[in-house]
């Protein structure tokens, strides 16, 4: 038997849309999967970890996560669940369901559009007026208020609470406009639609609840934050030691909370604590002013330095028991553990911004800058950057097409949306350190420079929402859950019946003990032994793109074995195989890019788009092979930089670049 200790490391959680609004293809039978949600039976993670002797306190803490989980799993339909998702379809089943890596372009509704349209207006005003930010260097209160006259904040809320209702699809691809804008106010429109007060209490507030705080939340009267992590409380969140015990009407919390983005006196939050030693969710509308039960940590922090992130100190803080939170199932590690996967995509989403920001700093620079008598925009390194780029940016728009789509059509997508934070965040990083930096050489680090004064904000990303190789080892757990509980978790708890420690299948009496438990899992082996490789069926799609989607295709059929051979190899000992899970992980989640970003691009009319798509798979596949990069690799990759030169990425079309610092006579 196997058991992944891993859980999700992020300090400020997201949260999740449910529309349930399309009928999922047709799929394998996945009926054995155990409903623990709606029992309580110790979840998959904690039966493992007690049958590996582990400790009892270390199996709960873990088994608390797993069910959190499995509770967040069953606020979704059946076909909408993990299980059926399609990452997890494209490795277990027989084919790769390629109709559901596909993307629909989406025109958003006119009074949307609107909406839209002025929040960029009001933005880009601010930025040329020089009244963005305030003597903090925070966005000012002015620019939010305005942000929230013309409907900004409201973008996620409901209409019949005074928002626009906006799909996500339309939401998510926005957040990349007004990252091109200002990306500190498109990530501020996450923090408070998506892992702020926002989603939870539109997902899990009662009536009463959502009357009295969606509709000041839509309006930009109260901006809300998630107030989860603590000083011994980010990746794990059983650590957490803030309580609130009730008192007649009112909760009576004590706790300090840790790097809370957006928190400022007045404002609403959602606070994460325990009540009667079980997690627990209140919305929280704090003081005007910081006063005895109320008081802000301040401390110097290097990213998100236009936002407020702040500490906040609770003695005795009085909350009223209406505003309670209350999830069907679990408890307020199931709003916590629900509230990830859109901030995972409108992370992705902000990078497509920024990276095109830096595009449209390095162009000029690379026409201005002259070395040995020719511009360096026509040199091959330079050029192969901006095409490098260019794929880049289109991966992170394929991946917020196609995971915005399933959230709005209803799948909870886990897998999807952690596969689009770790490649939009590592994109960014990629794109700010090794192409942006080394493009503008020293002139990089002078104050002014887009580089030098948010360096920070380009790495911060990896970070927050989750480390990536964390966050690959949970969507690891999330992939193998199913097959370990149906084929592995049985033979565990055979062994231990059995007082078999090590077994060996050569002892009569090991073969004997396991006999049932290993019959399932050996007829499922020999099926896939047996099994004869199935071409994908492929919409019509340029030559190049069609032999990277093929490829992509081709490579998730095959993976099952060697997955399940690793955990058949370490056994109860996979939990402390980091290094291999991550490493199987990352190359699922390469895949999986591969094949969503060259059936994106195959649709979109642009060839400049087609192109760079290209250029990103053949960067991704031979990272895959381990081959050398190609003759043709550095053609394609060169001319591709060379079209943007001249003006062929449309996308970046209108966007000013920064004052070139210390130009040369």
């Amino acid at each position: 038997m196997i058991v992944l200790r891993t859980v999700d490391p992020s300090s400020c959680p997201g949260n999740l849309g449910v529309h349930m609004t399309t009928k999922a293809p047709e799929t394998q039978d996945h009926s054995s999967l155990p409903e623990s949600a709606a029992s309580n039976k110790p979840s998959f993670a904690e039966t493992a970890l007690q049958l590996g002797g582990k400790s009892e306190e270390e199996s709960r803490r873990t088994g608390a996560i797993d069910k959190a989980d499995d509770n967040v799993e069953s606020l979704f339909k059946p076909q909408y669940q993990t299980v059926n998702s399609p990452a997890h379809r494209a490795v277990w089943d027989s084919a790769v369901p390629i109709d559901e890596f596909l993307t629909v372009d989406d025109q958003p509704a006119d009074e949307l559009q609107q909406v839209m349209r002025q929040s960029i207006e009001v933005v880009t005003k601010h930025r040329t007026a020089g009244t963005l930010l305030n003597d903090d260097q925070k966005i000012s209160e002015p620019v939010l208020s305005e942000l929230g006259g013309v409907g900004f904040w409201g973008l996620l809320v409901d209409k019949q609470y005074g928002g626009s209702g906006a799909p996500f699809r339309n939401f998510a691809p926005f957040l990349t406009r007004m990252a091109m804008a200002d990306p500190t106010v498109a990530g501020l429109a996450s923090v408070h639609g998506c892992i702020g007060a926002v989603d939870p209490v539109r997902t899990f507030g009662n009536d009463d609840q959502k009357q009295r705080y969606l509709p000041q939340l839509a309006s930009g009267e109260k901006l809300s934050a998630f107030a989860l992590t603590e000083p011994c409380a980010g990746s794990d969140l059983t650590a957490l030691r803030t309580r609130a015990v009730r008192e007649g009407d009112s909760y009576i919390v004590n706790g300090e909370k840790l790097f809370i983005t957006n928190v400022v006196p007045g404002r609403t939050i959602g606070l994460v604590c325990l009540i009667d030693d079980a997690p627990a969710v209140l919305v929280c509308d704090l003081p005007a002013s910081e006063n005895d039960h109320f008081q802000l940590r301040k401390y110097g922090l290097w990213a998100l330095k236009h936002t407020y992130n702040r500490g906040i100190i609770f003695k005795d803080f009085r909350v009223p028991v209406e505003n309670l939170l209350s999830p069907i199932r679990g408890n307020g590690l199931t709003i916590a553990y629900h509230g990830l996967n859109l901030g995972r995509i409108s992370l992705c989403a902000n990078a497509a911004g920024t990276m095109r920001l830096m595009m449209a700093s390095m162009i000029p620079w690379a026409r201005f800058r002259v070395t040995y008598g020719e511009t360096i925009s026509r040199r091959e390194l330079v050029s192969r950057r901006l095409g490098h780029l260019a794929g880049l940016i289109v991966g992170c728009d394929a991946l917020v097409a196609w995971c915005s789509g399933l959230i709005d059509r209803g799948y909870r997508g886990e897998m999807e949306c952690i596969v689009a934070k770790i490649f939009g965040s590592e994109a960014q990083k990629e794109a700010a350190i090794e192409l942006f930096m080394k493009t503008h050489g020293g002139r990089s680090f002078l104050h002014g420079h887009l580089l030098g004064d948010n360096v920070h904000e380009y790495l911060a990303p990896c970070i927050y929402e989750g480390e990536g190789e964390m966050l690959g080892m949970a969507f690891f757990k999330s992939l193998v859950k199913h097959h370990g509980t149906q084929y592995f978790e049985p033979i565990g708890k055979a062994q231990a019946a059995a007082g078999i420690k090590r077994p060996n299948p050569l002892n009569p009496a090991h073969a004997w003990a396991l006999k049932g438990a290993l019959g399932p899992y050996a007829k499922w082996y020999l099926g896939q032994r047996c099994r004869l490789s199935s071409k994908p069926s492929l919409p019509p799609m340029p030559g190049p793109l069609q032999e990277h989607a093929a490829y992509a295709a081709e490579q998730l059929n095959h993976s099952p074995l060697e997955i399940s051979g690793t955990m058949r190899k370490h056994q109860l000992k996979l939990a402390d195989r980091q290094c291999r899970m991550s490493e199987l992980s990352a190359r699922i989640q390469k895949l999986i890019v591969i094949l969503c970003t060259s059936l994106y691009a195959a649709r979109q009319a642009d060839e400049v788009i087609q192109d760079a798509a290209d250029v990103l798979c053949q960067d991704l596949t031979r990272q895959l092979t381990g081959q050398r990069p190609s003759d043709q690799y550095f053609r394609s990759a060169t001319r591709l930089g060379e079209t943007i030169v001249d003006g062929g990425f449309q996308s970046i079309a209108g966007l000013s670049a920064d004052e070139i610092l210390m130009p040369y006579d």
